[in-house]
């Protein structure tokens, strides 16, 4: 519930959208009878003759696993069964898995259905962090998912040594309870964390003699010469209508330099809400002038991906905010050809005073989904579903998920794990079939990294995006309780329904900034006070772990 980044390499992971009412009434369905022993002691045991941490495990039992893969993938190889990824996993670690993966754009219907028909996958791979109505204690409750705290403590031994040792990521992916409901995938690196920002057309600045912006006003001059003397007709553009208003700007691109973002954030270790702090009326006013100016794109309202990526490379827009990946890397070799001199690189995240350090900027938590891979409290293979996940924790295992097999994938070149011809020919296809780099129960290795984005404006980005303070004002991954989560999602509805409404009125000149102060008046009235308190208790909570 709190403003966590919810892109997460868009370009290179699945985004699993759900906590709907549907899927909490498939979850009630299987909410186990008044007086039934609750279901995380209900343990069925899996006998093998390997010791937990050792692989081959020599068992003759399948494990099945409900995954929701990529559409390209799926494009390429129907089957999820025949992954190369897959294949090998089974081969290092003993353990055959079936996996059921749903339709595209079908995972939240599928899931309630599975749900609701008792007859659930041994592990469920799924955002419950976020997106189960509730969070995780409610889907234990549920009887979907299982406490997991004895099966780590006596089969997971991989990954319970690195969370003794990082004990920050064990309070990420447990409850404020001290309740395991999953094994989570893990940036391994700071450096892995910060993979968007600002991007502006350097090719531009050094034609008109301009050095990179960092403040306000040096944006408003940029982006001006980028209109007059460039002929832009929409010098800024981003993602904003789909699926909110500005959607692009919720990890404090522009807005931050008001010290505010567009959701809840931490002052002075206390929780607020930046639309409701003069900070975002202050912003409105500089997108307004924007506007009237011809600086900020005319059809804000309605820009997605496609969009911006024309405007990006046709010389319509010349700044806007995306990803290293999905951004600069996409833009640079699509214009390879075309047009030799075409350049982007990273520029830092907008500051109102010279020399002043961002105070906000996107930077995913370590564990950015809390544990993503729950098993079933119905599953006859816990213990064998637990030494399967914990296999991507030891060394083979991350070597493994991160780079795929030597001589196919990869090559180790003066110890450096070296991705083959084969998978840089089309990294967001191959790496998805033959590794698990960008979202496997595993630990992220920053190598991986380095090539995906090998090229420098990419490299120099991330350095560049890196420097912020938005640790110091980020909140962590917080949990409100299931019924604080149920009271939350219903006023925060509401209350993002305002603030899209608001804020795309006065930048487009609907509203004048006065309607501002109503504004606060409909925030007040929808409860923003409330959802502000049970955002704060839920951090006391989580710095208590």
């Amino acid at each position: 519930m709190n403003n966590k980044v919810k892109r997460s390499f868009a370009v290179l992971t699945t985004g699993l959208m759900g906590g709907s009412l549907l899927l909490a009434a498939c979850s009630k369905e299987a909410t186990p009878a008044p007086g039934s022993t609750p279901a995380e002691t209900k343990t069925p045991t899996t006998t093998t003759a390997t010791t937990a941490g050792t692989y081959p495990i020599k068992t003759d039992k399948v494990i099945t696993h409900w995954y929701v893969a990529g559409a390209g993938q799926l494009a390429a190889i129907p089957d999820v069964n025949n992954w190369p990824v897959f294949q090998e996993l089974a081969k290092r670690t003993g353990i055959k898995e079936k996996y059921i993966s749903p339709a595209v754009n079908q995972a939240k219907e599928q899931l309630n259905v599975m749900f609701a028909s008792g007859e659930y996958a041994d592990i469920i791979e799924w955002n419950f962090l976020n997106d189960y109505p509730g969070g995780p204690e409610k889907a234990i409750k549920d009887g979907n998912t299982l406490k997991l705290n004895d099966l780590i403590d006596k089969f997971a031994p991989n990954l319970k040594k690195y969370l003794k040792a990082h004990p920050d990521v064990d309070k990420q992916i447990k409850t404020d309870n001290g309740t395991y409901y999953g094994f989570p995938f893990i940036r391994g690196d700071d450096w892995l964390k910060t993979y968007g920002g600002p991007i502006i057309r350097k090719d531009w600045l050094d034609d008109l003699g301009l050095q990179v912006p960092t403040t306000i006003d040096e944006w408003y001059i940029v982006l001006k010469a980028f209109k007059e003397k460039k002929g832009a007709a929409a010098p800024l553009t981003f993602i904003s209508g789909v699926p909110r208003v500005f959607d692009d700007l919720g990890t404090g691109a522009f807005v931050g330099a008001y010290g505010v973002t567009r959701g809840f954030s931490l002052k002075d270790g206390k929780v607020i809400f930046g639309p409701a702090q003069p900070g975002y009326k202050e912003f409105l006013a500089t997108m307004r002038k924007w506007y009237v100016d011809g600086l900020l794109d005319k059809d804000i309202a309605t820009i997605e991906g496609k969009i911006r990526d024309a405007n990006m490379t046709s010389g319509k827009s010349g700044a806007t905010y995306a990803l290293a990946g999905g951004g600069i890397g996409k833009w640079l070799t699509a214009m390879k050809d075309k047009d030799p001199k075409y350049n982007v690189i990273g520029a830092p995240y907008p500051v109102l005073k010279k020399g002043d350090i961002p105070m906000f900027g996107q930077k995913d938590y370590t564990a950015p989904s809390g544990g993503t891979y729950a098993i079933s409290p119905k599953s006859k293979n816990q213990e064998l579903a637990v030494q399967l996940l914990d296999y991507g924790f030891s060394e083979e295992g991350m070597l493994f998920y991160n780079f795929g097999v030597p001589g196919v994938s990869y090559d180790m070149k003066n110890n450096y794990p070296t991705y083959s011809d084969m998978i840089k020919k089309d990294y967001s296809l191959n790496l998805g079939l033959y590794t698990r780099s960008t979202g496997g129960p595993t630990i992220q290795d920053r190598r991986y990294y380095e090539q995906f984005a090998a090229l420098p404006q990419q490299q120099e980005a991330v350095t560049t995006w890196f420097k912020t303070d938005v640790d110091k004002y980020m909140l962590p991954p917080i949990s409100p309780t299931p019924e604080e989560s149920s009271e939350l999602a219903k006023i925060m509805t509401e209350v993002n329904t305002l603030v899209d409404e608001t804020t795309i009125k006065i930048v487009l000149g609907t509203d004048t900034l006065d309607s501002y102060d109503k504004f606060l008046d409909k925030l007040k009235a929808l409860k923003i006070d409330r959802a502000i308190q049970i955002e704060q208790a839920a951090l006391e909570r989580y710095n208590k772990r």
